[in-house]
């Protein structure tokens, strides 16, 4: 979906198809007729921006093969779909049935991290609609937290800047302009939008930004006003946007409230929690461990778990949607965007407590188009106009 920005600038909407993952070619070809088309259909348009996701295999026959780039261009093209955005977090594995600190791996000191999202960025410059010359690759902010001594700190931002130089050789063979972002995470190396900036400035190469996704920046509690500010002023590229919620327990010390909390405590992947202090966050790993009492429960607790946008939890939980309207409004209620790349990722649908989870494709379509029309909604509500 494309909106028109009244500085006139065309800014992207797209959903993330990590939500169905799949390992191969095949199998996001697959995904593509069986999922993606059918959301585009239910919004009623003829074109619908979608955040691919490939795994190291996908990317690795996409990369290698130009016959096969063809003919995932083409299926695009024949479903309705349009590509501006990777998202290069999850390396492989994500629909396994326990995915946990598995996704952060390799780390930014792994040599096959740097192949990879190279590897994207080429795919992606040969995905580019036509009349569009920019794309963005999302990728994980360094590693997880733990490990990581001054040498691999420096390594990683190496690697970065390799990267960098080579997206800066793709540009000037093929006229593209591919650029990376660190999405911030609680947990890893880089949690919150300031450690983002330590890091990027010393990087230093403009091809490297930063990937604000709204779920983290809420978990982490941070004020959507200073973290962005902070990026203008610092000069950093907000190169997309992952519009998605988190979960939010405004009383974790009431049994009932906690019991609604346990509802989320599930095995497939990792929520970190956060508990407000006045010292700052204090945080788990996931929630099970903030449930056991890892965290003081007079405070609000925030978790990482991605809750769908139009449906929010049943009380006495609720979500963190109004940091993301927030986030929005400085991102693009300007006089100019921030960022053109804006990408609704909620990939755990098939986690959600039983009686929320989608039975069937069909109602999985349904809440992909349903929080679409929401994001529509908050774009417009700021100003932007959707161009058919």
């Amino acid at each position: 979906m494309r909106f028109r920005h009244p500085g006139g600038e065309t800014v992207h909407l797209a959903y993330c198809t990590n939500v169905h993952p799949a390992e191969t070619l095949d199998g996001v070809l697959a995904q593509l007729r069986d999922h993606c088309e059918p959301v585009r259909r239910r919004l009623g348009r003829d074109r619908l921006g979608i955040g691919l996701w490939l795994a190291r295999d996908a990317a690795r026959t996409l990369a290698g093969d130009p016959a096969a780039l063809r003919r995932l261009r083409a299926e695009l093209d024949r479903c309705g779909l349009e590509v501006v955005t990777l998202n290069g977090f999850p390396y492989e594995g994500f629909g396994a049935g326990t995915v946990k600190y598995r996704v952060y791996t390799p780390d930014w000191t792994d040599p096959r991290r740097v192949a990879y999202t190279v590897d994207l960025a080429w795919i992606l410059a040969g995905l580019l609609p036509d009349d569009v010359t920019e794309g963005s690759v999302s990728t994980l902010p360094f590693g997880w937290r733990t490990g990581f001594g001054a040498r691999r700190i420096a390594e990683a931002h190496m690697a970065f800047d390799v990267v960098g130089r080579r997206l800066d050789a793709l540009a000037e063979q093929t006229g593209k302009s591919l650029r990376v972002g660190l999405e911030p995470e609680p947990g890893c190396l880089v949690e919150t939008t300031s450690q983002a900036l330590a890091h990027l400035t010393r990087i230093g190469h403009p091809r490297v930004g930063l990937c604000l996704d709204t779920c983290h920046l809420a978990t982490s509690f941070e004020d959507p006003a200073t973290a962005v500010g902070a990026l203008v002023a610092a000069g950093v590229p907000i190169v997309k946007s992952q519009l998605s919620a988190a979960l939010h327990a405004n009383h974790p010390h009431l049994p009932d409230v906690r019991a609604a909390l346990a509802a989320y405590d599930e095995p497939r992947f990792l929520h970190q929690t956060r508990a407000r202090t006045e010292t700052g966050p204090r945080g788990t790993d996931d929630l099970g461990e903030a449930l056991a009492g890892a965290l003081p429960a007079d405070t609000p607790w925030r978790s990482h778990f991605h809750v769908p946008l139009h449906a929010a939890p049943s009380r006495p939980l609720r979500s963190t949607l109004p940091v993301l309207a927030e986030t929005l409004t400085h991102l693009v209620g300007g006089a100019n965007p921030l960022t053109r790349h804006l990408e609704v990722e909620t990939y755990t649908w098939q986690v959600l407590p039983p009686e929320l989870q989608p039975t069937t494709p069909d109602r999985l379509a349904d809440g992909i188009a349903a929080e679409l029309s929401l994001a529509r909604d908050l774009l417009t509500d700021r100003g932007l106009k959707e161009i058919p």
